[in-house]
């Protein structure tokens, strides 16, 4: 447990400066829960069938979420693009009818913005590659409506990349893959490599020309799972100034099969990657309402300033918390806006 002094000055910094998360999947929650109807669910209020709502998020002091509009990789080709384009749709009736509570960020400055303005910034990424159906159309697409990341593949392989849960076919990323990759570079969208195959990782790492993301990973060296990134791919992450969100996902982050995973085990990644990437790589991706099952100590999203104050009592100071916190994540994303400027200009 965290000292009560450790716990009052991680809520203050919390309030000093904004915490990015990664990943969550309430849009799709809600749609599981309500058939995607806003008006079937009060979000005001707590909702003790979800990890995330606004009372909680503010007590987890987040300022800002990138809500995952995810598509299940049962969903194919059409089917995909309408029914991503359906979740952004859900994100931003979301954000319209809390106004007082979030706002939409397309950008670094956005985020910051709203963060000054006390609005939960609210950015889109979009979880599985296959919602664009192999169109570089719907690509910009989704970029045109909001969407900041793309996570290459989900827990399937696409035609262009490798899944790290699937059979590998492409060898890592196909010629297209590579195109996507250049593209996004391209659009200012973030590379996000959690689920890819370590193959896809570095083919990725080896393309694009913008620092990249792990929007919810852990690390494989602490716990031997496919989802979770080898430590030569989170040094070639640092090198070229990515992040490496780190995941709350109870088998990303503890292979003990009897006991349950609990906060302490979420901090071994953290000093982990901290080690190996260095502290302006790593940041936070929850999964929340992406998973059944939390660690004991982080059960939903109001439960980040503990984790702060486990880690000042561990020593980190406020200036690690702070590029932990959302600092390292908008540097990125800074860098994808200037990369993406500099390609997009003429001659």
């Amino acid at each position: 447990m965290p000292t009560s002094g450790s716990l009052g000055r991680s809520q203050e910094l919390l309030r000093r400066v904004p915490l990015v998360d990664g990943h969550n999947d309430l849009p799709w929650a809600i749609r599981d829960k309500t058939g995607g109807d806003l008006t079937a669910i009060e979000l005001t209020v707590e909702q003790p069938g979800l990890h995330t709502d606004l009372v909680r998020l503010r007590h987890g002091g987040v300022g800002a979420q990138f809500w995952s509009v995810y598509v299940p990789c049962r969903f194919l080709e059409h089917r995909a693009v309408t029914a991503v384009l359906e979740q952004i749709e859900l994100v931003h009736e979301l954000v319209e009818r809390y106004p007082e509570q979030l706002r939409l960020a397309r950008s670094a400055a956005e985020v910051q913005s709203a963060f000054a303005d006390g609005r939960i910034a609210s950015l889109l990424g979009a979880e599985g590659g296959h919602c664009i159906g192999e169109s570089l159309g719907a690509l910009r697409a989704l970029f045109r409506l909001g969407v900041r990341y793309m996570t290459l593949t989900h827990n399937d392989n696409t035609p262009w990349a490798d899944s790290a849960t699937d059979r590998p076919v492409a060898g890592g990323l196909t010629d297209f893959g590579r195109e996507v990759v250049r593209e996004m570079n391209r659009l200012g969208m973030l590379v996000d490599l959690s689920h890819v195959a370590p193959s896809t990782m570095r083919h990725a790492l080896e393309t694009s020309v913008a620092p990249v993301i792990f929007s919810h990973s852990s690390c494989k060296a602490v716990t031997d799972h496919p989802r979770n990134v080898p430590d030569d791919v989170l040094r070639e992450l640092a090198a070229k100034g990515g992040v490496c969100m780190i995941t709350f996902v109870p088998a990303f982050v503890s292979a003990d099969p009897v006991r349950r995973a609990r906060r302490a085990d979420v901090v071994a990644h953290l000093e982990h990657a901290r080690e190996v990437a260095g502290i302006d790589h790593i940041g936070l991706g929850g999964d929340y309402d992406g998973t059944g099952e939390l660690p004991d100590g982080l059960e939903d999203v109001s439960r980040y300033p503990e984790l702060f104050a486990d880690l000042m009592d561990r020593g980190w100071s406020e200036q690690d918390l702070t590029k932990l916190a959302g600092g390292n994540v908008l540097r990125v994303l800074e860098q994808a806006e200037k990369v993406a400027a500099e390609l997009r200009r003429p001659g």
